[in-house]
């Protein structure tokens, strides 16, 4: 079968880039790209806007221009922005405590964990103790109130830890707490729309026929060594 059609521009300067972009889906067996999209900017300037393959693992779904995929940790960065949005305003104070604005945070010995130690992920608070149950992971009340009882894995300030999936949860309860509307309704209001950007923290129903669907990779076979 031959690889899927790619579409969209490329700066000759970058033809390198379009060649392995294409080379990921004319690859054998489970190497090979089901679909993708990648984009350059280069001093400003758009230089790669490429798309090709499918949104399915059917193979029925064309990936489009707009499509859009789940990109998981990136929304880290896109969370830390809204905070330093009401920093920068005035509205935040990247060394007052969390209880200042989030008063039941205190518990557990928290009282004194500054705002930034949840910025940089030395809070301490990588995970809650307590089994929750799964729909609790979209529920941001349930999370807020479990991590605001939940005690330091470690001392905060003293060691760096990825706060991986609580992150989020940490500083939009930050969010809420000051500016009141929740991380997602503020990052759209205040950023995305402004920016006619193309990124959602919790995504309407209107959009869900563009999104990608996610497929599992292969884990690689152990080599026996180590």
């Amino acid at each position: 079968m031959s690889a899927p059609p790619v579409h969209g521009d490329c700066d000759p300067r970058f033809a390198a880039v379009e060649r392995a972009f294409r080379e990921n889906f004319a690859s054998e067996g489970d190497r090979a790209e089901v679909g993708a999209a990648v984009a350059v900017t280069w001093k400003g300037e758009p230089v790669v806007d490429l798309h090709g393959g499918f949104a399915d693992q059917a193979k029925t779904r064309p990936w489009e221009r707009d499509t859009i995929v789940n990109v998981f940790s990136t929304t880290k960065g896109m969370t830390a922005l809204c905070a330093h949005r009401l920093i920068e305003s005035g509205a935040l104070d990247l060394d007052a405590p969390v209880a200042d604005v989030w008063p039941e945070f205190a518990q557990a010995g928290k009282a004194d964990i500054p705002i930034r130690h949840l910025l940089n992920h030395r809070a301490g608070l990588p995970a809650v103790k307590e089994l929750l149950p799964p729909e609790a992971l979209y529920d941001s009340d349930a999370m807020a109130s479990a991590l605001a009882a939940q005690e330091p894995w470690w001392k905060p300030g003293e060691k760096h830890g990825y706060h991986a999936l609580t992150y989020g949860w940490l500083i939009g309860e930050v969010v809420r707490r000051v500016d009141g509307r929740s991380l997602g309704t503020y990052f759209r209001e205040e950023i995305a729309e402004p920016l006619e950007a193309d990124f959602y923290i919790g995504l309407d129903e209107a959009h869900f026929p563009r999104v990608a669907e996610m497929s599992a990779m292969a884990m690689p076979e152990p080599d026996g060594e180590g």
